[in-house]
């Protein structure tokens, strides 16, 4: 019973800023492990290495990055998680 209707469901948000490499992946993996296939989450980050790390994490792991936004202090991520 989604609040706000764009499509049904409501991505999470997984506030990550304040933390350096390679913090924001390996929480972003762990979280990721836990959640079903299919489903997404916007990773929040300050870390200005993240531009790079989130990408290749995904490409690494089989998750899809949806899209990436410059926010004020640093970067928001929504990553799909790989079916499997």
């Amino acid at each position: 019973m989604p609040e706000h209707g764009d499509g049904g469901q409501e991505d999470a948000v997984y506030d990550l800023k304040g933390l350096n490499c390679p913090l924001p992946v390996l929480k972003a993996k762990k979280r990721l492990a836990t959640m079903r296939p299919c489903s997404r989450l916007w990773l929040e980050t300050t870390d200005p290495l993240a531009v790079i790390d989130i990408p290749a994490f995904c490409a690494e792991s089989g998750h899809r990055l949806i899209e990436t936004a410059a926010v004020s202090g640093g970067h928001r991520f929504l990553v799909e998680r790989g079916g499997g």
